[in-house]
């Protein structure tokens, strides 16, 4: 049996994304932005918040650039990835974020006038490429 990594979540962004551009022929987006997930208690029934990063290649990240902005409600799914790396002071750190494989608007807000807003939304996830399991980059 195959193992399985899959996320999902919806949460809020906690600010707008911030895109990048890998260097290669053609440059390759990278839009990286974390969501505010709630959790609530069981026992005490407090509602906390879990900030997850995420990031998303090409043209997810393209979308991401172009519709999604700080406070917008958003449905992702993907794969975790854990990675770790040593700092400045010699230190261990460990890193997780989720790999974004899919993406879409959770609330219809997100299409009211005045926001950014895709021609071709229509409520379905926005897939990305099949082979980005090759391409997308591995921590180590």
């Amino acid at each position: 049996m195959k193992n399985m990594n899959k996320v999902i979540l919806m949460g809020r962004l906690t600010r707008d994304p911030d895109i990048r551009y890998a260097q290669g022929d053609p440059a390759m987006a990278v839009a990286r932005y974390t969501l505010a997930v709630n959790r609530y208690r069981k026992n005490t029934g407090e509602q906390q918040a879990d900030f997850v990063p995420c990031v998303v290649f090409r043209k997810g990240a393209e979308f991401a650039e172009k519709y999604l902005h700080q406070g917008i409600k958003l449905l992702v799914s993907g794969q975790i990835q854990t990675g770790n790396y040593t700092n400045k002071e010699g230190q261990k750190v460990y890193t997780m974020e989720v790999v974004v494989t899919e993406q879409e608007f959770a609330e219809k807000k997100a299409f009211s006038p005045g926001i950014r807003r895709p021609e071709d939304a229509d409520g379905q996830f926005m897939e990305l490429s099949g082979d980005m399991e090759d391409e997308a980059p591995v921590f180590q």
